[in-house]
C-alpha cells in the first residue's frame, strides 16, 4: 500500500513540483497551502510523513507542527530557506525528525522521505520489552513509560532511545546515533541529535539537567547509564 505524503507550502509552484516527483516515485501525495489548512487535511488524511514549510501565512510550519504533535506523532521533514541554525533547532525541538534548505534538490528530498519512511517502519529484529529502572520500552508496540505512567515520543526520540537502552553503558558517537535513526548520514546534520536527546530527557527524565539515564559522555556523544541511580 502506497505511504501518503502531505506537502504543505505556501508555494503552489512548489507543492506542484514536489507532488508530481513524489507521485512518479510511488507515493500518494495530499497537499496543503498553510498551517491552517494542513491541521485539517492531516486530521482527513492521516499521512505517514509530512513535508513541511515553516514561512508561511496565516499559520507557519511553527505554530502548525506544535499543534498536530498534540494530536499525531507524525513524521515530520522541515523546508526551510533560512540559514539561520536558531530556526532548524526551532523546528527540530518541535518534534521534526529532520529538514532540508532550500533550494533542494527532489532527489535529496526523495531520499531524505525514504530514510524517515524506513526507519519509521523499520520492524527490530529482537522485538522485545526493556525495562531498566523504572523506564519500560516495548520495541513491539513502540510504548514508553516512566514509573508506570505512557510517554509520548517521536519517531526520533524513540529510535534513539531503543538504540541507547539496547546497549546500556556503550557509549555512542553523534554520528552513530544518527545513522540509527535515519539509516542515512549527511554532512553537517550530526549536532541534530544534541536536540533530539534534550528533547528525550525532558521526556523521560525527572531531572533533565542532572539525568539519571542518558548521559553526556563529553567530546564523544551519550550512553545509557547501565547502573541508573535512586530518585
Amino acid at each position: 500500500m502506497s505511504k501518503t505524503i502531505m506537502v504543505v507550502d505556501d508555494k503552489e509552484q512548489l507543492r506542484t513540483l514536489v507532488k508530481t516527483y513524489l507521485s512518479a516515485e510511488g507515493f500518494r501525495v495530499v497537499t496543503a497551502a498553510d498551517g491552517r489548512e494542513a491541521l485539517f487535511v492531516a486530521r482527513d488524511e492521516k499521512p505517514d510523513l509530512i513535508i513541511l514549510d515553516l514561512m508561511m501565512p496565516e499559520m507557519n510550519g511553527y505554530d502548525f507542527l506544535n499543534a498536530h504533535r498534540r494530536e499525531r506523532e507524525t513524521p515530520v521533514i522541515m523546508l526551510t530557506a533560512k540559514v539561520e541554525e536558531t530556526d532548524r533547532v526551532l523546528g527540530l525541538e518541535l518534534g521534526a525528525d529532520d529538514y532540508v534548505t532550500k533550494p533542494f534538490s527532489m532527489r535529496e528530498l526523495t531520499a531524505r522521505v525514504r530514510a524517515v519512511l524506513r526507519r519509521v517502519d523499520k520492524e527490530p529484529a529482537d522485538a522485545r520489552r526493556i525495562q531498566i529502572g523504572d523506564l519500560i520500552l516495548d520495541q513491539e508496540t513502540r510504548l514508553v513509560s516512566v514509573a508506570g505512567v505512557n510517554v509520548e515520543l517521536t519517531p526520533s526520540e524513540f529510535g534513539l532511545l531503543a538504540a541507547l537502552m539496547g546497549n546500556p553503558g556503550r557509549v555512542f558517537s553523534r554520528l552513530e546515533l544518527l545513522e540509527r535513526i535515519q539509516g542515512d548520514t549527511y554532512e553537517g546534520y550530526e549536532r541534530t541529535i544534541d536536540v533530539h536527546i534534550r528533547n528525550l530527557r525532558t521526556k523521560i527524565e525527572q531531572d533533565p539537567r542532572n539525568p539519571r539515564y542518558v548521559e553526556t559522555v563529553y567530546g564523544v556523544g551519550y550512553r545509557f547509564n547501565n547502573v541508573v541511580r535512586s530518585a
